[in-house]
């Protein structure tokens, strides 16, 4: 295994990150506990959640994923092993089950209280704002188009004061944002620089080879202002495994389960895959080490989530991480790239 550190902390974090939204839906408790043996065996010691998981969210399965994480430290005791990173849900229709308070203090301190108890820990080491309050341009959506009777006002600095409230209290050590736009990334920068306030050290978004928005404006943000990007995504729902290019989705994949969830399954997504799946052959690497790889080893990234639902294909991820793409490979890649420029938003 390969490690960095959480940008400006001594926190080390293996650059693959395990993810764990499958379980308590897709998985179950056991497979979820030998997917964490697994990964920690291998060298894994960074765990990412959130109180949303598993998804879709539902209320009948909120936080369960969560609790699957929390039996497991109960039952192992490897809670000092893992680098734990967890997400309090942002708003809108598709969380009203949880908390409609959006993140107030009233909700950051209820989320974080519920899940250090579901999780059975005394405190959480990164803690993330899963997505924006404020309308834009997330999960998806290629353009941001302003809405004038957008109700949100700017509350960068009361959210900043909150978690610092939360930081000194020693529930969560570090923090960080999830799905955010530069400004948004930036806003939260600025109120930390000027007013002392804890500064968030990652961003959480969407990163893969059908999707590589993220090496626009904020590609620099991140390299310039040192804040990580933990890449969610980098197998594109599975598409970059290769598996769907058939035409027909194997059983218990997520794209069989939630037909809903199609950003990465257009045409032109399927076109640049078999294109990508062609160069993974040619050099006699599957197409999901190649597409891992090529993750991992971006000059932005802090770790690269990676999600199974079975343990060989968690063993094949976390094998990636000792691939390195030669320039040949690169330059294919890109050529690709050119051709079909971000075919997932």
């Amino acid at each position: 295994m390969k490690y960095t550190t959480l940008p400006k902390t001594d926190i080390k974090v293996s650059k693959i990150c395990l993810g764990t939204m499958t379980w308590g839906n897709q998985n179950t408790q056991d497979e979820g506990f030998a997917q964490m043996d697994l990964a920690l065996d291998n060298g894994i010691n960074f765990f990412d959640t959130a109180e949303l998981y598993p998804v879709p969210a539902e209320q009948k399965t909120y936080a369960e994923t969560e609790r699957i994480i929390g039996n497991w430290f109960e039952k192992t005791g490897n809670r000092d092993k893992v680098v734990l990173a967890s997400k309090i849900a942002g708003t809108g229709d598709y969380t009203a089950h949880i908390r409609t308070n959006g993140f107030s203090k009233d909700a950051l301190n209820d989320a974080v209280n519920n899940s250090l108890k579901r999780l059975k820990t005394d405190y959480i080491d990164l803690y993330q704002l899963h997505w924006p309050e404020r309308q834009t341009n997330t999960f998806g959506v290629r353009d941001y188009n302003h809405i004038t009777n957008d109700p949100w006002t700017d509350n960068f600095n009361e959210i900043l004061h909150n978690l610092d409230d939360i930081i000194k209290s020693g529930k969560i050590r570090q923090v960080g944002i999830s799905n955010e736009k530069a400004w948004g990334t930036m806003r939260y920068l600025e109120e930390s620089k000027t007013n002392d306030l804890p500064r968030m050290v990652t961003i959480q978004n969407a990163y893969s080879l059908l999707n590589r928005v993220f090496e626009g404006d904020m590609a620099e943000v991140a390299i310039r202002e040192d804040i990580g990007l933990l890449a969610y995504s980098p197998m594109a729902f599975g598409v970059l495994s290769g598996k769907y290019l058939n035409g027909k989705a194997p059983d218990n994949s997520r794209l069989k389960l939630f037909p809903r969830f199609a950003r990465y399954s257009s045409d032109n997504c399927t076109e640049a895959t078999k294109r990508y799946l062609k160069i993974a052959e040619d050099h006699n690497m599957t197409l999901a080490q190649m597409s891992l790889a090529f993750v991992t080893d971006r000059p932005f990234i802090t770790s690269n989530i990676i999600g199974a639902t079975s343990l060989e294909q968690l063993e094949e991820n976390i094998e990636s991480v000792n691939i390195t793409l030669s320039d040949e490979i690169l330059k294919a890649i890109n050529e690709v790239h050119a051709d079909i420029p971000n075919p997932a938003p």
